[in-house]
């Protein structure tokens, strides 16, 4: 039986460019990575997915409200490696920008803020979860992506080097 890496592709408060540049990637490298990869969770790809015992999450976006967070955390409890993907997750931008917002910007907006049950600051996923890897861009570095997916291949033994 080939090893294949089990892998999760998860998506949070962002434009969402990173899994377009990912899907365009899958244009490309379908039929090879189909191969290496197991996609257990992949909502751009499938309706059933499963959160369970993976190798590598690669997750985009920033966390804004405590639902994200609880998920976030069991992504991470679940998965060997986390890869953050594009600007959002490395560092929080632009997604974060409400952040540096002046007193009387958050005040107008503090309605919308309690609405939509966020928190106060929106949060890069390195102050939630230890992130094993960085893919920055917005969109990520689909080179660096790459190399990235390439390297883990490699680690877990799904390739050689």
């Amino acid at each position: 039986m080939v090893k294949k890496l089990r892998v999760g592709w998860f998506s949070f408060t962002c434009g969402e460019d990173s899994t377009i540049v990912f899907s365009e990637l899958l244009n490309d490298h379908y039929f090879d990575w189909i191969k290496l990869i197991d996609f257990k969770y992949i909502k751009i790809l499938k309706s059933k997915n499963v959160l369970d015992k993976l190798d590598v999450a690669f997750v985009e976006g920033a966390i804004s409200n405590d639902k994200d967070e609880k998920f976030l955390k069991d992504i991470r409890k679940k998965s060997k490696k986390v890869v953050a993907i594009g600007s959002c997750a490395c560092n929080g931008m632009p997604s974060a920008q409400r952040n540096d917002f002046d007193k009387k910007t958050v005040n107008e907006i503090n309605f919308l803020l309690k609405k939509f049950r966020h928190k106060k600051k929106v949060l890069p996923l390195n102050k939630i979860i230890k992130v094993d890897e960085l893919v920055n861009g917005c969109p990520m570095q689909e080179k660096v992506f790459l190399k990235v997916l390439n390297d883990l291949l490699i680690e877990f033994g799904v390739i050689n080097a």
